[in-house]
């Protein structure tokens, strides 16, 4: 099982204990696999074999999303975001140490879209046709050691790239890791820890932990298994003996109690680790480490969601695992900032919409306190449509993970499940979104004048779905099973509805008090909904709804409408990762804290031509709000006053300094400004972060902004930027929030958008200064060095 990172102290704590006091190799090692590997984009038949002439191949390192880097072409697929496919070949030669031997060797891919076929040495060692789910192949029987070379290689086949209905990437676009243990050992993904009775006083954890004997005889052990807490001390331990047979597993339960536990919640998350260890005649065999939290959940369907037993509202948004201009291969620097931005709108849960999600993503989610709503599919079998020439145009392709969903989708599930379950961010198991689309393919006599009976029946959605929540049951039974329904008339027709632990309305809030008459005992959420206001309400005020989930918290690649638009424009923060006017107006509806925002339409902006009058909507969450222009007075609002929300003003344009002041209980608590920008003067940086770890991995993120001689963004301003960088790093991407751009996004030139942008910066193995500089003509250029060390 992978080590996740906890918290600094229990961190230090576990890596210590994973030397040997006698100084012999750790029990297990994990050996990171993402550098120096070699590409081509195209086919060649004969690269699995040791060899096969890489030499001339790119050299890269992984995580690599080859589909980002273009070009972007009409005659692509809009619902890719006319990126390209291919298929593509990745290479890596590497040596084992002779102290390894007959150690098991297990690679672990975190994801690869898709297709993949993985071999070694000549040797096919495993695959899987899902571009979501990790990959962990066997190495052991077909290793060399004794200085012999081994060459690693992975075909992954994205030539049919019409097979989504939002952007895939191309390649090996997640985390991969060599694991070497012993022959006895704990099982991959065989920890699972629940916390069956939370108490104010008290905890009990319930801890379930699967133990393999590879080869040899029968073997004695015994496991240890400690709680430690957020300070990395010791608060609760356990020891039992245990024998596995010769290739068999043997799975023990314990039972321990945390007395004073602090709770796991998005506004304290939280975190313990569970250390368990193999003990053979004293010796330790094999280690983990497994953070997870304590929390308890329960659904009602009159009063809602209730975590540690208080009321909580699924305040949540839909998520696809794009970058913007990395594509899927996402640095966690970048979701980072995404998801610090989120929470500061009010956001508490995450829909992981429609595929599960990078293990480092939950990680994150449990450290910053998010929900989880944990999605696995998107269509079950026959395919749904996937436009081509763009959104609902066009005839679609009807092809992707349909051919794969018999043979692999119980898999598919279980892995997800088994990989997940520790996370306390994750509350919910979907087995699906929208699988019920009218026609799309089921249909069912509900569907009235729409009913086509020549389509496959709405039935086979129980015939499909009962199996995957068995899955979900037998390996978790701790959380609820759900699905996001598009058509809740045809899955309360087909029985489908009723199958679920917890039903989820796609954009179907008027269901909502007629469905609870009729079955009283269902649980219902909003799995997906608009930002309207109207949908809130229906969340707010009604207790027996638990949440909503809004399509979308940011705007992502592909579902694109037609060429030249590669990305869709649904979510809170642009494709940069900037918050746009509909961010600010969930946070006046979200956030507890006192805020106030202005927009002009949709851009935060005090610019305009002529001095006619202009609609400026002001977002808060404040009793009343005092709106000046240069100092002059326009009036004060109260909050009582807003249509759907927002407060408006009709104020003819002036230059100069529009202002916002949220008052409460009678007092200035926050304040908002637009300010006119003059002529663009100059470019500014501003690096999320000073400094950066030399590890080939760590990204900071630049925001490029064009202001003018007073420092003020100038909104309207879109000059192409060059950006030249030296030192040991690379520029791993550029972008902007513009939707409809098509430049390469790792440059060296790139235009701003709204006066501004996104450069990511990666650093490199090797320490040393980071110098990224900005130029564009008539403008004063920028400079700023980031220490990586």
């Amino acid at each position: 099982m992978q080590l996740r990172i906890p918290a600094l102290p229990t961190l230090i704590l576990l890596l210590a204990s994973l030397a040997r006091a006698d100084g012999a190799p750790p029990p297990r090692r994990s050996i990171d696999f993402d550098p120096d590997w070699r590409f081509q984009l195209g086919d060649s038949p004969m690269a699995m074999q040791s060899r096969f002439d890489d030499s001339a191949w790119r050299r890269l390192s992984v995580p690599h999303d080859w589909s980002i880097e273009g070009p972007f072409r009409a005659e692509n697929a809009s619902g890719n975001g006319f990126a390209p496919g291919g298929i593509g070949w990745y290479r890596k030669h590497f040596r084992m140490d002779p102290g390894d031997r007959g150690r098991v060797a297990t690679l672990e891919l975190d994801g690869v879209y898709d297709h993949a076929e993985v071999w070694l040495n000549g040797f096919l060692v495993g695959g899987r046709p899902s571009g979501y789910e990790p990959i962990a192949c066997d190495l052991t029987p077909y290793l060399q050691f004794g200085g012999a070379e081994n060459v690693l290689a992975v075909r992954v086949d994205h030539s049919r790239l019409a097979d989504s209905r939002w952007y895939t990437g191309a390649g090996i676009y997640r985390h991969v890791r060599l694991r070497l243990t012993g022959a006895l050992r704990l099982a991959a993904g065989g920890t699972y820890l629940t916390t069956p009775s939370v108490q104010a006083g008290a905890a009990t954890v319930r801890v379930e932990t699967a133990i393999e004997n590879g080869a040899g005889p029968s073997r004695s052990f015994v496991l240890q298994s400690e709680l430690l807490g957020p300070d990395g001390q010791v608060v609760a331990q356990s020891s039992a003996p245990g024998t596995a047979t010769d290739g068999g597993d043997e799975t023990m339960v314990q039972q321990l109690a945390i007395r004073q536990p602090a709770l796991w919640s998005p506004e304290t998350p939280v975190l313990y680790t569970l250390r368990s260890r193999l003990v053979v005649n004293g010796t330790v065999e094999d280690e983990t480490g497994t953070p997870f939290g304590v929390r308890s959940l329960q659904f009602d369907p009159d009063r809602g969601f209730f975590l540690n037993g208080v009321a909580t509202k699924f305040r949540g948004v839909c998520l696809h695992q794009d970058g913007g201009s990395v594509g899927v291969a996402v640095p966690l620097p970048v979701w980072e900032r995404r998801l610090r931005e989120l929470k500061l709108l009010g956001v508490n849960a995450i829909r992981t919409s429609h595929n599960p999600p990078a293990p480092e993503f939950l990680d994150l989610c449990d450290r910053l306190g998010f929900l989880v709503m944990d999605e696995a599919f998107d269509e079950y079998t026959p395919a749904k449509n996937k436009w081509v020439v763009g959104w609902n145009q066009g005839v679609p392709s009807r092809f992707g993970y349909s051919e794969s969903f018999a043979n692999w989708s119980e898999r598919d599930l279980a892995t997800m499940v088994r990989r997940d379950r520790n996370h306390p961010s994750v509350v919910m198991w979907s087995i699906g979104n929208e699988i019920d689309y009218p026609n799309d393919p089921f249909t069912d006599p509900a569907l009235g004048a729409s009913y086509r009976p020549g389509n496959p029946p709405a039935a086979d959605l129980v015939r499909w779905g009962r199996p995957l929540v068995a899955v979900a049951k037998r390996l978790d039974p701790s959380r609820p099973v759900t699905a996001a329904l598009a058509s809740v008339a045809m899955s309360n027709a087909a029985g489908f509805a009723q199958i679920l632990d917890l039903a989820g309305y796609n954009y179907q809030e008027p269901r909502y008090a007629g469905d609870h008459r009729e079955f009283p005992r269902r649980v219902i959420y909003g799995s997906e909904n608009k930002h309207d206001y109207a949908a809130w309400l229906a969340v707010r005020d009604n207790p027996m709804i638990s949440g909503q989930f809004l399509w979308t918290g940011v705007d992502y690649l592909g579902e694109a409408r037609s060429w030249p638009a590669r990305a869709n424009a649904a979510g809170l923060l642009d494709l940069a990762g900037f918050v746009k006017p509909l961010g600010r107006f969930r946070q006046s509806l979200w956030s507890s804290q006192p805020m106030v925002a202005l927009a002009v339409g949709n851009e935060e902006s005090w610019n305009w031509p002529d001095a006619r009058p202009r609609t400026v909507s002001c977002f808060t969450n404040c009793a009343e709000v005092r709106l000046t222009l240069n100092g002059r007075p326009l009036g004060t609002k109260r909050l009582a006053e807003a249509n759907e929300g927002v407060l408006r003003w009709e104020i003819p344009f002036a230059p100069g300094e529009l202002k916002a002041v949220g008052r409460a209980e009678g007092r200035d608590a926050c304040e908002f400004t637009l300010r006119t920008a003059g002529p663009a003067s100059r470019i500014e940086l501003t690096p999320t972060t000073p400094g950066l770890r030399a590890d080939g991995q760590d990204v900071c993120q630049v925001e490029f902004s064009v202001v003018d001689a007073q420092g003020v963004r100038v909104p309207d301003a879109k000059p192409e930027l060059t950006f030249a960088l030296t030192g040991p790093g690379q520029i791993l991407g550029l972008g902007n929030g513009d939707i409809a751009n098509r430049e390469p996004v790792r440059g060296p030139d790139h235009a701003a958008y709204q006066g501004r942008g996104l450069a990511l910066v990666q650093s490199s193995p090797v320490p040393g200064p980071i110098v990224l500089t900005a130029s564009a003509p008539g403008l004063a250029p920028a400079t700023v060095t980031l220490d990586s060390r």
